[in-house]
């Protein structure tokens, strides 16, 4: 029964992955709004119904790629060390990813990577579907921050997202716009470093 399951989990995985993979393929090649959801069917050789089972959006074919990353924080936080605040954590959490040019920062110029952030910027539906999509983590950030429903740990949860996504997106579009992830590292750092100072001074040390 199991290795059964495991299989028909890895032909999902292997549709999924295929779908996605010939939508950026066309996406890139031809622009985002001038392919069709046939088109990309038919380029990954199943059905419209198929794709939409998989991706409810055109915009998801994109977005989804950034799905790993949704509930990180709420993951940063729940498995801090003990005597850790939550936004040492998280700004721990960050730099590492700085430092090891990780996509999620927005800090990684990997042709494939690269060629993702530019087709997210140049696509206004995209740009405002990740931001949604990012935005969905506060969520589950809040409930790892405080009881359910409080109201600092809404707030904290929002400006702390709505920070990280902030810096990702600088880094975004400075790579996008020439510079190399070495290059835009130092200045990376050190505004992560200040977003995290305000977002500490600004909850008087509770996070």
């Amino acid at each position: 029964m199991t290795p059964e399951l495991g299989l028909r989990e890895r032909k999902k995985r292997h549709t999924r992955a295929a779908i996605s993979d010939a939508a950026i393929r066309l996406f890139l090649a031809d622009g985002f709004d001038a392919v069709s959801v046939v088109d990309i069917a038919a380029a990954a050789e199943v059905s419209k119904r198929t794709l939409f089972k998989y991706f409810p959006t055109k915009e998801d074919l994109v977005v989804h790629r950034f799905a790993d990353h949704v509930d990180e924080a709420a993951r940063v936080v729940r498995d801090r060390m003990r005597g850790q605040t939550p936004l040492d954590a998280l700004r721990a959490a960050f730099r590492a990813g700085l430092d090891n040019h990780e996509p999620s920062t927005g800090l990684c110029d990997m042709p494939e990577v690269l060629a993702c952030y530019r087709l997210v910027l140049d696509t206004p539906t995209l740009t405002a579907r990740l931001a949604q999509f990012l935005t969905s983590g506060e969520m589950t950030l809040a409930e790892a921050l405080g009881p359910p429903g409080e109201l600092d740990a809404r707030l904290a949860a929002s400006a702390i997202i709505a920070v990280r996504r902030n810096l990702c997106e600088a880094n975004w579009r400075e790579l996008a716009a020439g510079h190399s992830a070495a290059q835009r590292h130092p200045v990376a750092v050190a505004e992560a470093e200040r977003a995290f100072d305000l977002l500490s001074g600004g909850f008087g040390g509770r996070y």
